[in-house]
Formats: structure tokens, sequence, C-alpha cells
């Protein structure tokens, strides 16, 4: 396989961002060279890795390939909407090079026969690589300890449960069997945290008050705050109390953030995602875009995007997931009642997520107040989800993981543009990072000014983006787990190539 040489590059980890070069040997990446202070090019690196293709960066920023960890992809049971094979390559163009399935699809995928099956599907047609979570019910806890007693845990990353809320047939509402299930040691449990009583309370305050006709605007009302922190708040006590691996999905409130602040001091085991979606949209858009912002948790107000921004910085949020959760835009377009909930974010994710830190860096002085930087975005993007869910040889940028990579330029600007022709009988090198690559063709950051145009990205020492367009050739793999510690799993990692010494940090 191909030797290549990534030089002039801007690498970003989670621990530092250094001028540099990256060499890749087949699958994985073979040396990483920072310059010192007195170099003025990537000689060194050239000498110790010849007759290797050499690709120029030009300062542009090389960053491990995200790895989002909850997505959506629809497949099975609800492929008009979305597929694993369309949705995949919408990832790539994002620079999302893992993707970790959610498990409510038809069926859900409660057991291990329904993830072998996802697992099939993928391996026959995704284009990025690829994971899924097993879901809980209120009745298979049992199952699930006894799949990470015989060792099925390198099969699917974690255990994901509708606790409080659900909007499939996956809700947990069992006291006795959320306990059992937050006992469970081997494996995060991922939580969709909102209280049911509380939201289906104000529902029927909207009905009363709007009939059939309620406005868009009432989403973060109906699914309220109240809702969100009362389910939350149970769960990051049961956490406590069990000592459980808890991640807490999609915060979408001020509050939240800082209750999942206090918790972790009592278990540092306790970690948080949002979602690009709430660290860029508020309140105020739901007179514009109405349906295609409708998700859930709701988006709350600019003072609960802030508060998210400002615990991304400081590290109070671990992870940004997309939570892509694609419809068709007919279905979008209907009234409240009717319009699911969901919208398709995988291929904007980091782009709107250096753009919204851009918006919350400005102003702001680097020596007394947090930022959020690109090496906090490298944490959150691929580094803590790999660490959250023991992915194995990924997120990271260190000698003898696979070569994901991701390479941008942060601040070049690009408008979103609709493109849904190009998702039905279009030639795959015609997709672009500036064009929805989506199966229902549409995003909510349509006609929206972004940061960081993606020019190249590389799957498993491949590259499978260049010039910020999708190549026609897949070659993904499945990502592989572990249930041990994963700060061994990092550690284990070989820091030599030949006769140079290569940089353990990345």
């Amino acid at each position: 396989m191909a030797r290549i040489l990534l030089t002039n590059a801007t690498i970003v980890t989670g621990a530092s961002t250094k001028k540099g070069a990256l060499a890749i040997d087949g699958e994985r990446i073979a040396g990483i060279w920072h310059r010192g202070g007195s170099d003025l090019d990537d000689s060194a690196a050239v000498q110790a890795f010849p007759d290797s293709e050499i690709i120029d960066l030009d300062g542009k920023v090389l960053m491990a390939g995200g790895i989002d960890a909850h997505v959506h992809f629809r497949e099975p049971g609800m492929e008009w909407k979305a597929d694993i094979e369309s949705e995949s390559k919408a990832a790539l163009l994002g620079g999302v090079t893992s993707f970790i399935d959610m498990p409510n699809t038809k069926p859900p995928t409660t057991d291990l026969e329904t993830l072998q099956d996802k697992l099939n599907r993928a391996s026959e047609r995704s284009w990025a690589n690829y994971g899924f979570h097993i879901g809980a019910t209120n009745d298979n806890a049992a199952m699930i300890r006894e799949y990470l007693a015989e060792g099925h845990g390198a099969e699917f990353g974690g255990i994901k449960v509708f606790m409080g809320s659900s909007t499939g047939n996956m809700l947990v509402d069992d006291n006795e069997a959320l306990s059992d299930l937050f006992r469970i040691q081997g494996k995060p449990i991922l939580i969709h945290s909102e209280d049911e009583g509380i939201i289906k309370a104000n529902l029927e305050a909207a009905k009363a008050k709007f009939g059939e006709d309620i406005p868009f605007s009432e989403h973060p009302r109906i699914r309220s705050r109240k809702a969100c922190i009362r389910s939350t708040a149970k769960a990051l006590a049961m956490a406590i109390e069990y000592g459980t691996r808890l991640h807490v999905l999609h915060v979408s409130t001020a509050e939240e953030v800082e209750m999942i602040r206090a918790a972790k001091i009592h278990n540092p085991n306790i970690t948080a995602e949002t979602s690009a979606n709430y660290l860029w949209f508020c309140d105020e858009d739901y007179e514009k875009l109405k349906g295609k912002v409708k998700c859930n948790p709701a988006i709350k107000s600019a003072s609960d995007r802030e508060a998210l921004r400002k615990g991304l910085a400081e590290g109070i949020i671990d992870t940004i997931g997309s939570d892509h959760a694609p419809h068709l835009l007919s279905e979008k377009v209907d009234n409240y009642l009717k319009c699911p909930s969901g919208m398709p974010s995988v291929q904007q994710s980091l782009s709107a997520l250096l753009t919204a830190a851009a918006l919350y860096n400005e102003g702001k002085n680097a020596d007394d107040e947090a930022l959020i930087s690109l090496s906090r975005i490298a944490s959150a993007f691929s580094e803590r989800p790999a660490e959250i869910l023991g992915i194995k040889d990924r997120g990271h940028l260190k000698v003898g993981n696979y070569a994901d990579l991701v390479i941008l330029d942060p601040e070049q600007e690009y408008s979103v543009k609709s493109h849904a022709d190009l998702v039905r009988n279009v030639p795959e090198q015609e997709y672009s990072v500036k064009n929805v690559a989506y199966k229902c063709g549409w995003s909510p950051y349509e006609g929206t000014t972004l940061r960081g145009v993606i020019d190249r990205v590389f799957l498993n020492g491949k590259q499978v983006v260049t010039d910020s367009r999708l190549l026609p050739t897949p070659v993904s793999l499945s990502v592989g787990y572990t249930q041990a510690n994963t700060d061994e799993m990092v550690l284990s990692l070989p820091l030599y190539y030949g006769n140079c010494q290569i940089s353990s940090e990345g």
C-alpha cells in the first residue's frame, strides 16, 4: 500500500497545535514530526520517510478524523429518509471518518441478532468506518450484562437508554430497570434525558391554548428545560450512587451544564455531549426555520447556547455528536403535531462547530478566559469519543493508529448550498463539501455562511475526499471497542518509527 508524507501541516491535537509532518504507511500512521524552533521546513521528515508520495498541505489544519458517536442513519426500517450508504458519504464530506449509529431503528437494535444485521448492512454499503450502540428496554438489562460477560462488548459501543422520554418505542420508565442498567460495568450508559410526564402536561396545555395550530416557537416550552433538568438530575444522582460510566447526550440547557460540572467531582466517569445544532441555533430560529429545527431535546435560548459554548470551552462538555436525524422535507413542513423531530447535520457539524467557536471567542482575552480552541475542538470531535467508548486505534494522531485524518482551512468560509438532486443518479465524484449530500436533500444550514472548508479526508490511509470532493471508492472498516481502561489502550501504542523518535502527543 501507499506511503504518503503530509508536509507543511498545522497538526492539531487535544494537547497542542504545532507545525510539522505526518507519515502514512498503508492503513496506519507511521510517523509524526514536530518542527523545532529553528526548523523552517519538514526536511527531517522527508529524510526519515523516503520513497513516499509527498503532499504539501500549505499550512492547513490536520486533525484526527471525526468520530460521531450519535447518528441516526435510519437503516433498517426508514430507508426512504436516509440509509447507511447515503449518510456515510455525507459524513465523510463533513470530516467524520467513523460513526456510531443509534439503536432506534425498525426493528430497534436491542439484541445481538438485530445488531449483527446492522453490522452486515454496513459492511456492504458504508463509506465511512462504522459501529453501533445497543439499546436498552425495560427488561433487557440482564441480557446485556450476559453479553458483556461472554465478551460481546467488542461488538457495540455504548448502551443507549431513552430515560424519561422516547420518540419511538424504546422508553425506559421503570425505576427498577433503570437501576439495573446503571449498575452495568464495562460499557458507558448513554442517556436521552427528558421527563415524559412534564412533556405530556405541557403538550396538553399547548393544545388547549392553540388547538391543532401550535406554533413551532412553543417547542422549547413543551419539551421544556424543566423536563431536561429533572431527568438529568435523576440520572446524575444514580450515576454517583452506582459509579456508572454515564454519558449525557445532547445537553441543551445552562442548568444541565452546571449540574454535570458538579457531578463530575463526585464521579469522574460522568461525561457529556452536545451537538453543533445547540451551539449554533437558538429559539429565535423557530420563526424562520419552523419544523426544520424541531428536535428533541428542543433548542433553547441564546443564553443556553452561550452556556453550552462555555461548557465546551471549559471541558464540561466532553464530546460533539451531530445527532444527525434526517426526515423528508415534506414531513418537516407539516404542522407542529405531525412534524417529526430531528434534523440532518452530520455533514455540517464540524463547520458549524468551528463557526460557533469563532463567535464565542470574539473579544475574549486568551490569557484570562477559556476559549474554544482548535485543540479543544480536536478533543471533542475525535479524541474524547474514542476514549469514552473505548474505540481502538482511532480518534488520536498517534503512531500505530489508523490514518483517519481530516485536513481543513478553519478560516475559509462557504455558503451551504441545497443540492437535493445530487443524491440520486449522480456520480459520486460530484459530491462536494459545500453541497448538501443527504438522501433527504435538505439541511437546516442551507444559505448559512460557515467556516472551515474541508480539503482532504483520509480513511484507513486512503484519500477519500480531495479538493473538497468525494472520491468514488469506499474503504471503510468496522470500528473495534475495548471494555478495558481506555488510558491503557492509548499508552500502549508504539512511539518510534525506524530510528526516528516520534512524539507520543501527536
